[in-house]
């Protein structure tokens, strides 16, 4: 959508809430600006890990954002609706009518994730999910949590670190399997389920039971996970409906994945990876370029090592800092990006960039390393039969492959601009 097609929208409302990122503040402050001029009676809040790590100097950049959400957010953002007076709201940073900015008490962490209503209700009243599409995944598909938290300690990824804590919070597995039957009754188009945990298989039993559910109510499902997950497992996720797994392998250079505590070696991820190979679950594998201790050599061993597990589709990303991770905290510390600069994660045509640059390998061979690194991976006789075959026998999947091909060229053109 266009920014005033938006804007008429947010207009006719007495509440706006925005969830913005450290990329996107900057255009987020005034989109708010613009609303306020339009609606100077509107209220302004925004939530996300930006707002919540920063909230003073967020509220204080622009004067049209009148509060920030700090901690989990979600019953903030109901109490504000609800009406009660802002100084009375866990968790809420906001603009006083003097001007001042004021920081409530924290909102204590939710223990009790079964008190979150089911968000497919509302996927389905205000989302045309047939407008969104992810390449790996089947079309149409629903995106869901079934807890938060994550047990890892990877010193690059932000909610964790900022949000949602290192503890992993879960939904009971009943209340998981009741909102999956809705969607499976009331979302009949839904061609697959996503369960987006940051590691939604840390706690094998309950994943096992939540995939016997799944098995009986017939649905297609696919999952986050940490390439350690058993065999045995995997073998009944699979048998049980389980179509693909999204993995963070990020790096094929051990002391890469050592230096951010990913606590996985590239032996183990290999066993993992041969072992969904066998069992028929394909792999949707993510990396990461730029890591510390990052190296020219590095990032080949990491290109021959995905090319040597091929999973099904790749996603590559360069390191990003976000502030409040320990990466954030390191760049800074040792000179690797500057603090208090505006920190540029995305060009202007939503390319990513690359933020970190060392003494021995720069921002711009980070950066054109990705490039290469798709190029490396997709472009091998072996791969474009898999992706030519497995269009051939699927006229769904031909279209599917098609639209990511021209979203793949069109990524690499602008990329190299």
């Amino acid at each position: 959508m266009s920014v005033a097609d938006t804007l008429e929208i947010a207009a006719g409302y007495e509440l706006v809430i925005i969830h913005t990122s450290t990329p996107s503040f900057p255009t987020d402050a005034l989109f708010a600006e613009d609303l306020k001029r339009r609606n100077p009676t509107v209220l302004i809040g925004m939530v996300g890990a930006k707002v919540a790590v920063d909230p003073h100097n967020s509220l204080a950049a622009s004067d049209a954002i009148d509060f920030v959400c700090r901690e989990e957010f979600d019953f903030t953002c109901r109490d504000v609706a609800q009406g009660i007076p802002l100084a009375n709201i866990q968790g809420l940073s906001y603009r006083a009518a003097d001007g001042s900015l004021e920081h409530n008490e924290a909102r204590p962490i939710l223990e009790n994730m079964d008190e979150l209503p089911f968000v497919a209700p509302i996927y389905k009243r205000d989302l045309k999910i047939k407008n969104y599409f992810i390449g790996y995944l089947k079309h149409p598909y629903v995106s869901i949590y079934t807890g938060r938290g994550c047990r890892s300690k990877c010193t690059f990824c932000l909610w964790p670190q900022t949000v949602g804590g290192h503890r992993y919070r879960t939904r009971s597995v009943d209340n998981v399997l009741d909102e999956v039957r809705w969607i499976r009754d009331n979302m009949p188009e839904v061609k697959e389920i996503m369960f987006d945990d940051d590691t939604f298989t840390d706690f094998k039993p309950r994943v096992e039971e939540i995939a016997r559910g799944l098995g009986k109510l017939g649905v297609t499902w696919s999952c986050n996970a940490k390439a350690n997950v058993p065999f045995s497992t995997l073998k009944i996720m699979k048998e049980n409906g389980l179509r693909l797994l999204l993995v963070g392998y990020e790096s094929g250079d051990d002391q890469i994945l050592l230096n951010i505590k990913k606590g996985l070696r590239t032996d183990i991820a290999r066993r993992f990876s041969e072992d969904c190979r066998k069992l028929g679950i394909k792999i949707h594998g993510t990396f990461i370029l730029g890591l510390p201790g990052e190296t020219r050599d590095t990032i080949e061993k990491t290109i021959e090592y995905a090319k040597q597990i091929n999973p099904h589709t790749i996603q590559v990303s360069l390191a990003a800092p976000y502030p409040g991770t320990t990466l954030y905290r390191q760049a800074i510390e040792n000179g690797w990006m500057q603090e208090n600069k505006v920190i540029n994660l995305v060009s202007s045509k939503g390319v990513q960039l690359a933020a970190i640059g060392y003494p021995h390998l720069s921002r711009d061979e980070i950066y054109h390393g990705l490039e290469t690194f798709y190029k490396r991976f997709y472009f091998r006789p072996s791969k474009i039969w898999e992706i030519v075959r497995e269009m051939l026998v699927s006229w769904e999947m031909m279209c599917r492959r098609l639209r990511e091909g021209v979203e793949f060229f069109s990524f690499l053109r602008a990329h190299k601009a």
